[in-house]
């Protein structure tokens, strides 16, 4: 069994996603099936020290899943449900499941649960650290944007932006990773990481006043792109 091999069950990919990306940060290896069957023959396989496993699968029920896979593993097992049901949560807990988490839910409060678990199972998952991140460069250039790392300042079209600290943080995260579409889940693990009870829609709050100061640089650009659903990406020249 790897003590840092954790299976996700779940068919919505963004979920899987900042799930995958909150465990990533804490040094696990996180492995993503959507599908039940996929999950069986993936924990044979990879001998995770944790499934989480969605209850509602395209193919068959996460509580099948959960059923077969105590056959042959007793690797623990976090259900993620819409379903708040005390019933649903004690028929759960009966066939195997060691925790029962309710959508919506935060990425870092799983990680936090996942921790708890591997510690009570004693495979030694609490001595796992992040890794170490590769050294920022004091200036990085993505098309319209200057990002000084080194003296915490952003400019756009050759004109220092005045932010706060979050919006900072904020456009700073979407200026290293143009085009890629983060999910507002994502970007509070990054950006929040010292306030865990901040709301996501922090987020949102956050992009409309980077918008508007963008906007006040140049009338024209809109380089912050909302994802229906999934969550912003920085598209330069937009």
């Amino acid at each position: 069994m790897s003590d840092k091999t954790i299976l996700i069950v779940e068919d919505e990919q963004a979920i899987a996603d900042s799930i995958a990306f909150a465990l990533g940060k804490e040094g696990f290896a996180p492995h993503h099936v959507m599908l039940g069957e996929q999950a069986l023959l993936a924990a044979r396989e990879l001998a995770p020290a944790l499934v989480i496993l969605d209850v509602g699968l395209p193919d068959i029920s996460g509580l099948d899943v959960c059923r077969r896979l105590r056959q042959f593993s007793e690797v623990p097992v976090i259900f993620l449900t819409a379903r708040s049901d005390e019933i649903d949560r004690i028929v759960g807990l009966e066939i195997g499941a060691d925790d029962y988490v309710t959508k919506p839910f935060s990425p870092r409060e799983l990680v936090a649960r996942v921790r708890v678990i591997l510690r009570r199972a004693g495979n030694g998952a609490a001595q796992l650290t992040p890794p170490a991140a590769p050294p920022a460069p004091a200036v990085s250039r993505t098309p319209g944007f200057e990002l000084r790392a080194a003296e915490a300042r952003i400019l756009f079209a050759g004109q220092p932006l005045d932010l706060t600290r979050y919006e900072y943080l904020l456009l700073k995260t979407l200026v290293e990773h143009p085009g890629h579409v983060l999910s507002r889940a994502q970007l509070m693990d990054r950006v929040w990481c010292d306030a865990p009870e901040t709301l996501d829609r922090t987020v949102d709050a956050h992009v409309k006043s980077l918008r508007a100061k963008l906007r006040a640089i140049d009338d024209n650009a809109d380089p912050i792109q909302t994802h229906r659903g999934m969550g912003y990406s920085l598209q330069p020249g937009a």
